[in-house]
């Protein structure tokens, strides 16, 4: 019987259009996430590169930190990433979502 596994790509695309391996990545030892690392991560997984477990371990995430960039990607692009501006765009899509 033949096992299916999973193919993991060699690169993808990154959040500004460049290729990205696991090479480049941020390192796992990061301390401090600005907004092109984080698109970085939610890139790799979104792109199969890693697994949301994967990520969670090696850059000591929690699940629901990681959730929150996918879904701040989502509404908002890589600005929604911004810490000082989060208010301003969890504002904006929860008014958009109520006028729809």
């Amino acid at each position: 019987m033949i096992e299916f596994q999973k193919i993991k790509p060699v690169q993808v695309i990154g959040p500004l259009g460049e290729p990205l391996t696991l090479e480049c990545l941020p390192p796992p030892s990061l301390s401090r996430w600005v907004i092109r690392r984080k698109a970085e991560v939610v890139a790799a997984v979104n792109g199969g590169l890693l697994t949301i477990e994967e990520a969670c371990a090696r850059y000591d995430l929690t699940l629901e930190e990681f959730a929150s960039w996918q879904r701040a990607i989502d509404r908002a692009g890589m600005l929604g990433l911004r810490v000082t501006r989060l208010q301003h765009y969890r504002d904006r899509y929860e008014r958009d979502v109520w006028i729809s």
